[in-house]
């Protein structure tokens, strides 16, 4: 099959979006696809990327003729389909759903994104303009958070299903003698709570130091707890501010890690914290998930997809119930041991990458059936 796919940013950008479309085409080719990328990123040349480029300040990610530009690249080279990635707002991304229609092209629209109700009256006012609803696209959301609000203003025209995001899980697996059985651990550092991410306002990183500072409260001064937070953002300053007036040593924030850095420390992690109430999927949290650790996360977020309460993490709705369950975990000893056992021996099947491809063919042979 030949598919095109459409997203405003792309490698060498590294994010969420990027990385996960850049595996997905790899997956693809090597299950005998025949895969090409269209971007509005600017960046080094590389093979099977258009860059669609108009040279704005800042590298923006956008063109102001992409619509002509994506129309020529679809009627050149024609492919089977044309599978679209898009955040909250991706002009460039819809202009390639606007283009794709208008050559007569099947489309899949991937959100990577949870819509708020901003975003959701945008797109109801986008359909009073365009009749979107009428273009015969399919949309997938990466989580049933993610794809109810969707659902509310596609409607009954416009099918959207749940794909996960794709993980390598054997990749994630603790190595054999890495992971030090939860019985035989030391006390002297005491339980290890890890949290990986961008240090964003939208993220609300500062709210993540007062859960934890929360949390501790909660634990008994005879049981040692330590945290690290990965990654780097504007918001570091702040939170490191923080940490000084409060007076938290115990926390560390040591910059940027890479996928390997990461495993290593998940594999140390007695508790992993993805706290984002907003959280379209939780990419992190599923690395963690697959490594073995046990998982808080909102229960009104995508993680709430492949956590369930009790069996791969705990699930909280308010600040006040993320608190506690970090606290709870750190008490309660056999609690952490048995999730972790249960992480290290059931895979989260839904995310690997076979159930993934799968989806996305299921989607492409949909909309390719709707279409002479």
């Amino acid at each position: 099959m030949r598919i095109l796919h459409i997203s405003d940013c792309y490698l060498p950008r590294l994010g969420g979006i990027e990385v996960q479309v850049a595996d997905l085409v790899g997956k693809q080719r090597e299950a005998g696809h025949t895969v090409e990328v269209a971007t509005a990123t600017p960046g080094e040349p590389l093979p099977g990327v258009r860059r669609v480029v108009a040279g704005l300040p800042f590298d923006l990610p956008v063109h102001p003729r992409g619509t002509v530009h994506l129309i020529r690249l679809m009627t050149g080279w024609r492919p089977d389909v044309v599978h679209v990635h898009a955040g909250a707002v991706s002009p460039f991304a819809w202009q390639g759903v606007r283009a794709a229609v208008r050559a007569g092209l099947p489309v899949v629209v991937t959100v990577h994104s949870m819509w708020d109700p901003v975003t959701s009256g945008l797109y109801l006012g986008l359909q009073a303009a365009f009749e979107w609803r009428r273009w015969g696209i399919a949309v997938t959301a990466v989580s049933e958070a993610a794809a109810r609000p969707i659902r509310a203003v596609a409607g009954a025209g416009v099918p959207v299903h749940v794909v996960s995001n794709g993980l390598d899980v054997t990749a994630w697996h603790p190595e054999p003698g890495r992971a030090v059985p939860e019985g035989e651990r030391g006390h002297s550092e005491g339980a290890h709570v890890v949290a990986v991410g961008r240090l964003a306002p939208r993220k609300q990183p500062v709210r993540l130091l007062k859960l934890l500072k929360a949390a501790r409260a909660m634990v008994p001064g005879t049981i040692p707890m330590r945290a690290t937070i990965v990654g780097e953002g504007p918001a570091r300053g702040s939170m490191e501010r923080y940490l000084r007036a409060q007076e938290m040593d115990w926390v560390s924030l040591p910059g940027r890690f890479t996928r390997d850095q990461i495993k290593e420390l998940l594999a140390s992690a007695d508790v992993f914290v993805a706290p984002a109430p907003r959280e379209s999927f939780g990419l992190a949290a599923l690395e963690a998930r697959a490594a073995g650790v046990p998982v808080v996360a909102r229960s009104q977020s995508g993680v709430a997809d492949f956590v369930r309460p009790g069996k791969e993490g705990l699930l909280g709705h308010t600040f006040d119930e993320l608190a506690s369950s970090v606290a709870r975990l750190v008490r309660d000893e056999p609690l952490r041991a048995s999730i972790a056992a249960h992480n290290r021996e059931v895979e989260p099947i839904a995310c690997s990458w076979p159930a993934v491809l799968d989806g996305f063919e299921r989607c492409y042979a949909e909309v390719r059936a709707s279409r002479p």
